[in-house]
């Protein structure tokens, strides 16, 4: 098992951190935390999952450690968490604070709004 080290905050996360699933499988890389500093809240994380991008929302994120992120989902769930785009899917992503946490997440990775 991967020594995660201490719980930290979402704060000290760096590209690259791994990201593993509940089953402690590593699952991908920390690409961009999205977080709202000036409020201080934790949105979601961005992860490099082999030559794809995928968003885990903060709800998804079991813990995070000086060494690694735990998801609150099984390995096969964390292949199939949604990739960044510009406009999610309306019938799959609700109304409301979802969806604006998903269009900042893609817009963190593609530079622009």
């Amino acid at each position: 098992m991967i020594d995660l080290g201490a719980p930290t905050s979402y704060r000290s996360l760096e590209k690259g951190t791994p990201v593993l699933s509940r089953q402690h499988q590593q699952v991908g890389t920390v690409h961009v935390v999205v977080a709202d500093d000036g409020s201080d809240v934790f949105d979601a994380l961005v992860i490099q999952e082999e030559e794809r991008l995928r968003v885990a929302l903060a709800e998804e994120v079991e813990s995070i450690y000086e060494f690694g992120v735990v998801l609150a989902l099984d390995t096969k769930a964390c292949h199939r968490l949604r990739e960044p785009t510009p406009e999610p899917e309306l019938a799959a992503v609700p109304e409301g604070a979802v969806r604006v946490r998903l269009r900042r997440a893609w817009e963190l990775v593609s530079g622009g709004s």
